[in-house]
């Protein structure tokens, strides 16, 4: 090209100018240029960024977080360009875009390959801070700050610190970063190294960080915890740690176990003591008294301690002689200082077996000396069941009367009917058994057995009766006077003859004799026989008078006897 075609190009020339210009533009615009900073006005800087263009960037976006900008002209820079030209004829650009492209592209890098990231918390958000990436903000969820709940991070403030990123979304803008878990990882490694110089049965001094409903957690060495379990902390028994620790507390620990896998530690108090339980059957012999305090009640009985570390239970059925299906709450309280007595010992199961009543009078006792069997006593009826009556003997005490010592005469099922509740009865004592914790009663026997009126009689022998009740199977009898026994005369045994074996023949308060024809103490029942007498009468009546074969009649022989008995009266 000549001279004069460079001074006066064509408009070939100048289309390819204007061309080659917009192909350059094309490319300038959202990328990241150098450039340079030709003034400053106030809060702004003005730059070049070539191509014969200037932009104009607010000062604070060259400054870090929380401080001022250090900027100078001629500094070079680098900035982000939107736009080549706006309606001004100035380049829009961005520093803090530019940083942030920057950085994006060396966080993804970073996210990738799962290193830590250097960044400063610069502001409170909602749910937790805001992060500076060195040119992107990240999210720090307040969950991720630390290991335990922070309150104040005023301290966390502005500093350079590592963290981790979670999540990254560019097209959205998000990255979440976690501090928590740079904290976690650097605990674990110490914790490791820390572990790896302690030994089991080893005794340590620590820090008691925390307190649970089941222990304690005691620090050993910064960021190395172990737990205190209750069950650990003493022999004695513990309800909740903070009985016995305070958050703070500096004390001494033996290291119980190390689980290889997890490096957890369990610790322990009690180990650093001699166990109590080491001869104790000798210590408390069976059937020896001791006082201890009671430390727990349930609904099942007493704990009572009986020295630090040595516990026994009393069972609720030990608690009293006399009060049943009563709460142990209602017979001792807490730290009431009671008298009990060891009923059994199992060293290895670490048990003692105690009683409470055992030390106290037994009242079934103090009765049977009070009340020795046979005396007469007089009591309320508490309750009545379908076998018997329950009398009150006293407030504590009830006597049992069974059915069948309610009446001589007639079946308990019909006698129980006469009582009702809260009459008050008399009754003989029967029986005391102070073991099974028993006393039992009698009604009939407050008056005379009736067959001890009758005196001794026996099968065969003729009794005098009389009618008390006329019944279809018979009647029924009293033998000998009013107090006597009462005994039921079958129909088939009213006589010998079939056409008088009728109980409508007689009448209540009639007198018949009647023949014995057996008898069974244990039941109390005499079988009678009017037959049988008759029988018996017949045949002593033949014996002596003669017998039909010598040619008298039975007639005869009847009415011989009968005058000889006129003869004899």
């Amino acid at each position: 090209m000549s001279v004069t075609e460079t001074l006066n190009p064509t408009r070939d020339d100048f289309a390819e100018m204007l061309e080659a210009s917009l192909v350059d533009r094309q490319n300038f615009e959202e990328t990241v240029v150098k450039g340079i900073i030709t003034a400053i006005e106030k809060d702004v800087a003005v730059i070049d960024v070539g191509l014969k263009t200037e932009g104009r960037v607010p000062l604070k976006e060259f400054a870090q977080p929380g401080k001022p900008a250090d900027l100078s002209v001629g500094d070079e820079v680098e900035v982000y360009v939107e736009r080549v030209e706006n309606a001004n004829g100035e380049a829009v650009i961005s520093r803090e875009k530019a940083r942030r492209e920057e950085a994006w592209d060396r966080l993804e890098k970073t996210f990738e390959t799962g290193e830590r990231v250097e960044g400063e918390i610069f502001n409170r958000v909602k749910g937790g801070f805001t992060v500076d990436l060195g040119g992107a903000v990240a999210f720090l969820p307040g969950s991720q700050v630390d290991i335990r709940p922070v309150r104040d991070a005023g301290p966390l403030m502005n500093i350079p610190q590592p963290f981790r990123i979670l999540k990254m979304d560019k097209r959205r803008g998000n990255i979440v970063v976690s501090r928590r878990s740079i904290l976690e990882e650097d605990r674990a490694e110490h914790r490791q190294e820390v572990v790896k110089e302690l030994t089991e049965g080893d005794d340590r001094e620590g820090i008691v960080k925390n307190i649970t409903d089941y222990g304690a957690f005691v620090e050993l060495a910064p960021g190395v915890d172990g737990l205190l379990h209750v069950t650990d902390m003493s022999w004695s028994r513990v309800n909740h740690p903070s009985e016995v620790l305070n958050v703070n507390d500096t004390l001494r620990v033996k290291i119980i176990k190390i689980n290889p896998e997890t490096h957890r530690i369990s610790l322990g108090i009690k180990q650093l003591h001699p166990d109590p339980w080491q001869g104790v059957a000798a210590k408390y012999p069976i059937d020896a008294r001791f006082n201890g305090k009671v430390t727990n009640i349930t609904d099942y009985g007493a704990f009572v301690e009986l020295e630090d570390g040595i516990e026994g239970l009393v069972h609720v059925s030990e608690m009293s002689w006399v009060k049943k299906n009563v709460h142990p709450g209602k017979i001792v309280s807490t730290s009431q200082e009671v008298d009990v007595m060891v009923l059994e010992v199992d060293e290895s199961k670490r048990r003692i077996s105690l009683g409470l009543k055992q030390c106290l009078d037994n009242p079934w006792e103090r009765f049977a000396e009070e009340h020795p069997v046979g005396s007469i006593i007089e009591g309320e009826i508490k309750n009545i069941t379908e076998f018997g009556l329950f009398v009150g003997l006293n407030e504590e005490m009830d006597g049992m009367v069974h059915l069948s010592d309610l009446d001589w005469n007639r079946a308990g099922e019909e006698a129980i009917k006469d009582y009702q509740k809260s009459q008050t009865i008399q009754a003989k004592v029967l029986d005391v058994d102070p073991d099974k914790e028993r006393i039992s009663l009698g009604v009939k026997q407050v008056g005379s057995d009736p067959m001890e009126t009758i005196g001794e009689i026996k099968r065969g022998d003729n009794v005098t009766c009389t009618v008390t009740a006329i019944e279809t199977g018979g009647v029924e009898v009293q033998i000998g006077g009013s107090d006597g026994p009462k005994a039921f005369i079958r129909k088939s045994d009213l006589s010998k003859e079939r056409s008088e074996q009728r109980p409508d023949r007689f009448a209540t308060g009639d007198k018949v004799d009647a023949r014995v024809t057996g008898v069974d103490t244990k039941t109390r029942r005499i079988n009678l026989s009017i037959k049988a007498r008759e029988t018996a009468e017949e045949k002593d009546a033949v014996e002596q008078y003669g017998s039909a074969d010598s040619g008298a009649s039975l007639g005869d022989i009847l009415g011989a006897a009968l005058k000889g008995g006129k003869k004899e009266d």
